[in-house]
């Protein structure tokens, strides 16, 4: 799988992980838990450079923002007692979504943004809690951190513009909180363990008399990116939530979203998946806010 690997290095810190990038010379490859590059079998790679002992593994809160290092896995957010708090458990339930057991041990939360998938399964509830991506990087200066908003940094992330750059953390807000705020996270796979055919995260604030402060949807599978859905949450914003309006929503979803037809799912089934998941995770969200529907 790796015969063309000559060089593996484990650095003891982010500055070591950038020299060895940078002396890979676009054939080296950052890992962690390996569970995307070991599916990917790039023969090109020559040199591997493992990170986990590079003091990326952490849940951190700063202020008014938390911070999930690149390093920490699955199962390190699944069995978290602060992220279990946050957002109503949103990113503890997508990482307990990610593959199995074995797989939820080793996949990283850098990984699963790096690997630029659309199927992602953080990369939903992480773009609808506006989560920013921190990259660690040398230039003329020396070493540098950059953020961009995930949805920038995921368009890119594949590509050459960044293949200097090291994803160190996710940071958000810390979200909304209390009676009148819900989240969800909906997948829908072929089997438990499977990617997601279509994913959903979502979360909404209402007011006293069930009028929508704010709403974010985020999907996933059903686009070249995992993304948000603008035009359905500027049509909740205001108006009181009922069954007329999540079907106005849903049916705005389906307009937005651009799936393909894979063998997992045609690109008319995954459409459709889009309509019913935003509709079960905005009831979550709205009953989890108080109002059921």
């Amino acid at each position: 799988m790796f015969e063309g690997v000559e060089e593996f290095h484990r650095p003891a810190n982010v500055r070591e992980a950038l020299e060895l990038l940078q002396r890979g010379k676009g054939r080296a490859r950052i890992v962690a838990g390996c569970t995307d590059v070991i599916v990917e079998n790039d023969s090109s790679i020559r040199t591997l450079i493992d990170i986990t002992h590079a003091g990326l593994n952490y849940v951190r809160r700063r202020g008014a923002c938390w911070s999930i290092g690149a390093a920490s896995t699955m199962a390190d957010l699944e069995d978290s007692a602060e992220i279990r708090s946050l957002a109503g458990g949103l990113l503890a339930r997508a990482a307990a979504t990610c593959g199995s057991v074995q797989v939820r041990n080793m996949a990283t939360v850098g990984g699963n943004m790096a690997n630029g998938s659309p199927a992602a399964d953080l990369a939903t509830p992480l773009l609808a809690l506006d989560a920013t991506a921190v990259l660690a990087e040398v230039g003329a200066s020396g070493q540098s951190k950059r953020k961009m908003p995930l949805a920038e940094y995921l368009a890119v992330a594949r590509s050459r513009a960044l293949a200097n750059s090291l994803l160190v953390e996710i940071t958000f807000a810390v979200p909304t909180a209390g009676t009148h705020s819900g989240w969800s996270f909906v997948k829908f796979g072929r089997t438990a363990v499977d990617i997601s055919v279509v994913n959903v995260a979502a979360g909404l604030q209402l007011d006293s008399h069930r009028h929508v402060k704010w709403a974010r949807i985020a999907l996933g599978s059903v686009a070249p990116l995992p993304v948000r859905m603008p035009k359905a949450e500027a049509l909740m914003a205001g108006r009181a939530i009922d069954h007329g309006l999540l079907a106005e929503v849903c049916a705005s979803v389906m307009r937005e979203v651009h799936p393909i037809g894979d063998v997992r799912a045609s690109a008319e089934y995954r459409r459709e998946l889009s309509r019913v998941l935003t509709g079960r995770a905005l009831e979550e969200c709205a009953a989890n806010a108080g109002c059921s529907l």
